[in-house]
């Protein structure tokens, strides 16, 4: 019996139904489908037809290879559609006639005959072939008695005989066409933003950053003193190869969060300096993970020596261009204003590397700058609360909130401490600079599906130092359905496990 596969259900659900469907996509090309946090992420939200477009992958090899490995497709096939692009071909409807002309085809090169011979019959006959068609033609040879090996066996070859033909590539050419035409106007727009800012002169940089680094309290005084400390227990390491230094080690991703979320985008966004982020912010991720999942084997032998000592060379590579590179970068760019709110904003995170922050005394006599707030009670359907009180509920409610507005900007965080950091400098910044390049793929996606109508709200659930973690990313529209933004809702779930595991005993 065919084992139905439903191209509408997404690729974790139909991971979790047939598990031997990994192996077979990632061989089509789907790699990230190995990866389980990309498939209880991502593959939540990902059809294969959709996923297929995203890779650039024909959908013909796609149908062929899961029709070879005992599958029957049901669902739509759906048409890829791109603004502008030239008008995709009709479906051409499965007609019996078409069907038997297929299969002849199928027939010819099964006892052995020219490929390029049938193809010639089939491009006279042709013009183009839905993918749909080509399956139902390999799967009622099947149901006339063709070994499913003999399918297997010949697929390479039905797939010769119809590449180009095929509606599905057809599109795609054209959408590969229009793309390329807006990657063109993407990198004219980029240079033309990048001519933009002001330029610099970095002929001092080395200098205005060892300025800085001395003044006390100073985020690069700190962030130096971090360097330095770090420097210290990884010579230890290499020295004495004692585990116990590991974990100390492993809070350079308190060090390296302050720059991810007080640094690069700052860069970015106001100054046009994109390298830290497209680059460092990744190394940085890169290391850290290596660094936990190291910590987590049990088995030490020479391989693990291997790995961790190339993981600790990064970080001493790090160090270096953090303090070559990065800081002096940022004394050239950053305004005083934006080094005392950088302050501020440290000061939600822990310290590491036994380095506790120091008072930066010129800004610690100065209040912070208050935004100014409007006066009167703010009139909403269900009521009305003055100005104060809604900040005092929403400060309240037991979760973390970020509204994201629908030209994709950072408008408002709620207070109080948080396990991921909202640094108020991020308040009117786009919200994709906000996270590091291997996340940023993910958040466009659930963003366009919530404007677009697709989904109304996404869940992750997470463990985040030893809690489970809900966060839940929610599309907020009006009455009319008008997308205004997206919310994001973290929440500590230990409380629930809690009350179910005494209620169990």
């Amino acid at each position: 019996m065919a084992k139905k596969l439903d191209l509408n259900k997404t690729v974790f659900e139909l991971t979790e139904q047939y598990p031997e469907l990994i192996d077979i996509m990632a061989k089509l090309g789907f790699t990230e489908i190995t990866k389980k946090p990309v498939l209880h992420s991502v593959g939540k939200i990902m059809t294969i037809p959709k996923g297929a477009k995203m890779k650039n992958i024909s959908m013909m090899d796609v149908v062929t290879s899961l029709v070879a490995n005992g599958f029957e497709l049901i669902g739509d096939m759906p048409d890829i559609k791109i603004p502008d692009a030239p008008a995709a071909p009709a479906a051409v409807p499965l007609s019996d006639d078409r069907t038997e002309q297929l299969k002849s085809y199928l027939r010819r090169l099964g006892v052995g005959e020219d490929l390029e011979s049938v193809r010639a019959d089939f491009v006279r006959d042709f013009g183009e072939v839905d993918a749909a068609e080509i399956m139902k033609a390999e799967q009622e040879l099947m149901k006339e008695g063709t070994p499913l090996s003999e399918v297997q066996r010949l697929c390479d070859i039905h797939s010769a005989l119809f590449h180009g033909a095929t509606r599905e590539e057809q599109i795609a050419n054209a959408e590969k066409a229009v793309e390329e035409s807006l990657q063109r106007q993407k990198i004219q727009a980029e240079l033309a933003k990048r001519d933009s800012y002001p330029k610099k002169d970095y002929s001092d940089k080395n200098v205005k950053a060892a300025a800085l680094e001395q003044i006390a309290g100073h985020p690069l005084h700190t962030l130096t003193k971090e360097n330095e400390a770090l420097s210290v227990l990884l010579e230890q390491y290499k020295s004495t190869h004692d585990g116990s230094l590991i974990p100390q080690i492993r809070e350079l991703s308190i060090h390296y969060a302050k720059k991810g979320d007080l640094l690069y985008p700052l860069l970015k966004v106001k100054y046009g300096v994109s390298g830290p982020s497209d680059v460092m912010w990744t190394v940085d991720d890169e290391i850290r993970d290596e660094l936990g999942a190291l910590d987590k084997e049990t088995e030490r032998g020479s391989e693990w020596h291997a790995r961790m000592e190339a993981v600790l060379k990064r970080a001493e590579e790090m160090i270096y261009k953090e303090q070559n590179i990065l800081f002096p970068i940022c004394a050239v760019n950053f305004e005083e204003d934006e080094w005392r709110g950088i302050y501020r904003d440290s000061k939600d995170y822990a310290d590491c590397f036994g380095v506790s922050s120091e008072a930066w005394e010129a800004v610690e006599e100065t209040a912070a700058p208050v935004k100014e707030a409007v006066s009167g009670e703010i009139v909403l359907p269900g009521g009305h609360m003055t100005l104060e009180q809604l900040t005092a509920l929403l400060n309240t409610i037991p979760m973390e909130i970020t509204f994201v507005d629908a030209e994709n900007i950072n408008r408002f965080f709620n207070e109080g401490s948080k396990v991921f950091k909202r640094p108020g400098m991020a308040i009117d910044r786009e919200v994709f600079s906000c996270h590091p390049p291997k996340i940023e793929p993910m958040v466009r996606q659930i963003i366009d599906d919530f404007r677009t109508g697709r989904r109304d709200s996404v869940p992750v659930w997470m463990e985040k130092g030893g809690r489970s973690m809900l966060v839940k990313y929610m599309a907020v529209r009006d009455r009319a359905g008008k997308y205004l933004g997206t919310v994001e809702l973290v929440q500590d779930m230990e409380f629930a496990k809690e009350h179910f595991a005494g209620e169990n005993k």
